[in-house]
């Protein structure tokens, strides 16, 4: 992917449009931008400070971010790059673009569907809702098992196509 700098644009959007374009390593489809754990990029000079946050505080994707980062910034001739990781406020799929989730769905996982706890109020309890299968769109599917390929995905199978998928869980 390229980022799409212009004339016009500021330091600081070109180098957010240079992070935007690094993919999470374990799903390829997704951006760092579209998984929302692309947080900030401040530019002072040819010192770029680019801030991310994990999807949980053990995600091993982080270093592979890291480097991709650096990688993607020093091709478009920024060397100094420093890239900072924060647990604060903590990651949520709240922070997932909506085309993100479409191109989970496009790529064979069941994006997050609802809110996380942090983005509700105390109020009534939570009802679990049915996931829909990303192959056949049924809503006839049931988890296998809490912990899929990654933490942050649950294993589920669809009851009418027989299919198993990842679900990307709410967190």
């Amino acid at each position: 992917m390229t980022a799409v700098i212009t004339e016009n644009t500021t330091a600081q959007q070109q180098a957010w449009a240079i992070a935007a374009t690094v993919c999470d390593p374990e799903i390829p489809v997704l951006t760092i931008e579209d998984l929302g754990i692309l947080r900030d990029v401040e530019v002072t000079g040819a010192r770029v400070r680019v801030t991310i946050t994990p999807t949980y505080s053990g995600c091993p994707a982080m270093d592979a971010i890291r480097d991709d980062l650096k990688t993607a910034f020093a091709t478009e001739g920024y060397p100094d790059v420093e890239v900072n990781l924060v647990l604060a406020p903590a990651w949520t799929t709240d922070w997932m673009t909506e085309a993100g989730k479409a191109k989970l769905q496009a790529y064979g996982i069941a994006p997050p569907s609802g809110m996380s706890n942090a983005a509700r109020h105390a109020g009534p309890i939570r009802l679990t809702m049915a996931v829909k299968c990303p192959q056949c769109s049924s809503l006839n599917t049931k988890e296998l098992t809490r912990f899929g390929s990654t933490s942050c995905k649950a294993l589920y199978v669809c009851q009418d196509c027989k299919e198993p998928f990842d679900y990307f869980k709410v967190l």
